[in-house]
């Protein structure tokens, strides 16, 4: 059986989500079916009308509750959400297991193991899951079992200029 290929953009640098994306818009516009499933980002992102314009080609989906980024909750708010969270990684596994779609991203997915809500090798279950779906996962930071299951990493990493005068 083949599998889909898995895609890391990590790092401390800006742009992961908007890279994530444009493999979301390239594979859309090819015919491809997209799901977007966000982590960890305040509400907002995905209510976007821009976003919305989107469907149904591209879909997009966030099961927490909070307003706020995660790292910005209290810690009773990121317990309230734990249960949330668990249901998107749920519908994720759901998605793989029936190939709903062509394309899966998982925008902050990584920021989910370095929160202790998911291990790394609950992460590699869920994307064994996959069959012939391919895998966009993001993240600031990546723990070094990871490594061993991505087809491609790419890092970003953002460099401050002083404008010459």
């Amino acid at each position: 059986m083949a599998e889909g290929k898995i895609s890391i953009y990590t790092g401390t640098g800006r742009g992961k989500t908007p890279a994530a994306l444009g493999t979301a818009l390239r594979r859309a516009s090819r015919g491809d079916s997209v799901i977007v499933i966000l982590f960890l980002k305040g509400k907002g992102f995905e209510e976007s009308e821009f976003l919305r314009r989107l469907e149904p080609e591209i879909k997009f989906f966030r099961f927490e509750k909070s307003d706020i980024p995660f790292d910005q909750r209290s810690e009773e708010e990121k317990q309230e959400d734990r249960t949330n969270i668990m249901n998107g990684l749920n519908f994720a596994r759901k998605v793989l297991t029936t190939s709903e779609c062509d394309l899966l991203v998982l925008d902050e997915v990584l920021g989910l193991v370095d929160n202790g809500i998911l291990s790394a090798r609950d992460l590699k279950t869920l994307l064994d899951c996959r069959k012939e779906t391919d895998v966009v996962l993001t993240g600031i930071t990546m723990k070094d079992e990871l490594y061993t299951f991505a087809d491609e990493i790419t890092r970003m990493e953002t460099e401050q200029f002083k404008a010459y005068n």
